[in-house]
């Protein structure tokens, strides 16, 4: 059980290091950072736009994180706030957004990188590994965040 558990951490952290490193290659290439590919992704497959709460959702991220990240990206002229109101910064959180006709176009960089990326790094597996594969990573992924709330549920038992 030992060896299980060494083996799925440890490969686990080699992946999300790998997929880190990638991203930062990637993107100083262009001049963005890793939370950046994020953002532009979930927004160039939600053409109607996400609000920062959705993306952060999404993307399992913090608010602070994703708040930076898209206002760089505005400020780059990547985004833009869709809002009934006068965006302010409560507002804006609130907001949808949606990728520029300058960000659409990163973006098709952004999601060529990744398809390449996921594409080499499945290159071994077959279709049907692969989605046996993500079902048991999904699986693993879920089993393990309820295992986390029952084990915070009964600390507040105590």
């Amino acid at each position: 059980m030992t060896d299980r558990f060494e083996t799925f951490t440890t490969d686990i952290a080699s992946i999300y290091k790998s997929i880190q490193k990638i991203k930062k290659y990637e993107m100083n290439k262009i001049g963005l950072k890793g939370t950046h590919v994020t953002c532009m992704n979930l927004l160039n497959n939600a053409p109607e736009g996400l609000t920062a709460s959705e993306i952060c959702l999404l993307a399992k991220e913090d608010k602070a994180g994703i708040s930076r990240a898209l206002s760089e990206l505005f400020d780059k002229g990547f985004v833009q706030y869709i809002s009934d109101t006068e965006a302010t910064d409560k507002r804006k959180y609130r907001a949808k957004v949606t990728l520029t006709d300058k960000g659409l176009s990163y973006a098709k960089k952004v999601n060529t990188s990744i398809v390449n990326a996921v594409t080499f790094g499945g290159s071994d597996i077959s279709d049907e590994n692969r989605t046996i594969f993500y079902s048991v990573l999904t699986t693993i992924s879920e089993n393990l965040e309820k295992y986390y709330y029952e084990l915070e549920r009964n600390s507040d038992n105590e």
